[in-house]
């Protein structure tokens, strides 16, 4: 969100930043950068009265629970306005996942094409562009549900390049001690992901490296997550990171056993800035790479992850090789420069020919038609029963 933020400034555009959650102790202070912030609240018509004095060029909407709820206010309000679907990540990919791990089986369509994709898939084809965060879901959206190109745009993380000088200042090999992993306990992949290292692959590596100690960083660490700390084990719980920057450079391996989920993988990110190679699983590899070496193994037996983890933090020279692929994915994959022209591009041609790629977008049109609009419907419904 803050690259899109960065994006739309660099074509002065004004920004108002409209959300109906709390504000949390950790958000950041968009006022600093010229960003208004703005609360809002669900199931009442005084977003009409907001969004019409507002009269945005440009809606964007962050999920398609936020489209859903606000979606037909906008185009009621201000139907000229681009509306433009932020999806994160496919949330009814990384809930099918989820459920087909609980389950214990394999991963198919019967899980792909429950509730939540009839209305992710609905949020996208009522919006003008939908961003995709990852070219493995571009393909899910395009081949499992025939979803319009037209209406999918590419566009990953938007990184500023990591120069020789940056890396010139990154602690080497032997100045790093210890594991790490980070990441948000309220999503379920990463709270699972910090148990299977508990449990299984954690004692694996403690065994062969006694002195190692894994740091597990995240916000929204909870009474079930602060109770897996356990200093005898090495196995300590961080809680918030001030700074992730200074904790992926302080160590040596970063960890990320993710079994289910979508989308890109923030964790890798940050450890692929510091300089900090990875063990990871397919899911938690999926979208990085490319065909681009990744920044460390790719591994889903536990066993293997584990001895391929003590192998990056006892040899420097491989190290030093995984640490070079990631600053190439960061520059080459991510590159701030390219994607975010490529962006102001659709947005330039969107602009230009808004009614032809609404008129050819049918689908879109049935679905902002009354006799589908229940979630339009559901709102009134709630909104006059709270008066």
């Amino acid at each position: 969100m803050m690259q899109l933020i960065q994006v739309f400034q660099s074509q002065n555009y004004s920004i108002t930043f409209a959300s109906p959650c709390a504000k949390s102790d950790n958000a950041f202070d968009l006022k600093s950068i010229d960003v208004t912030p703005v609360s809002i609240a669900l199931n009442n018509t005084s977003f009409d009265d907001f969004v019409k004095a507002l009269h945005p060029n440009i809606v964007l909407f962050d999920r398609f629970m936020m489209e859903e709820q606000f979606g037909w206010r906008v185009t009621e309000q201000c139907p000229n306005a681009i509306k433009i679907l932020d999806t994160e990540d496919l949330h009814c990919l990384r809930k099918g996942r989820h459920q087909a791990f609980k389950e214990g089986k394999a991963f198919n369509k019967t899980y792909l094409f429950g509730d939540i994709a009839k209305r992710e898939i609905a949020s996208i084809y009522r919006c003008d562009i939908s961003l995709i965060i990852s070219e493995v879901e571009i393909e899910i959206l395009k081949n499992d549900f025939k979803v319009d190109e037209a209406l999918l745009f590419y566009l990953p993380f938007m990184l500023d390049t990591v120069l020789d000088d940056d890396i010139k200042v990154f602690p080497e090999f032997e100045a790093r001690n210890h594991f790490i992993t980070i990441g948000n306990f309220l999503h379920e992949p990463n709270y699972n992901a910090v148990l299977y290292l508990k449990e299984t692959i954690w004692p694996l590596i403690k065994k062969q490296l006694p002195k190692a100690e894994l740091h597990v960083y995240g916000a929204y660490a909870s009474q079930k997550v602060n109770q897996l700390h356990n200093k005898k084990q090495g196995f300590f719980i961080k809680g918030f990171a001030e700074d992730v920057n200074i904790a992926m450079q302080q160590a040596r391996v970063c960890l990320a056993p993710i079994r289910f989920g979508a989308g890109l993988k923030g964790k890798l990110v940050d450890a692929m800035k510091n300089g900090t190679p990875c063990v990871m699983t397919k899911i938690g590899a999926e979208g990085m790479f490319g065909c681009i070496e990744p920044n460390g193994f790719i591994e889903d037996n536990p066993e293997t992850f584990a001895n391929k983890a003590i192998a990056l933090y006892t040899n420097q020279v491989l190290f030093n090789t995984y640490q070079e692929n990631g600053m190439q994915v960061i520059n080459t994959r991510f590159n701030y420069n390219e994607h975010s022209m490529r962006f102001i591009k659709i947005i330039e041609d969107t602009t230009k020919y808004i009614n032809q790629k609404r008129l050819n977008n049918f689908t879109g049109q049935m679905l902002q038609h009354h006799t589908m609009q229940s979630t339009k419907f559901m709102s009134r419904w709630i909104e006059e029963k709270n008066k």
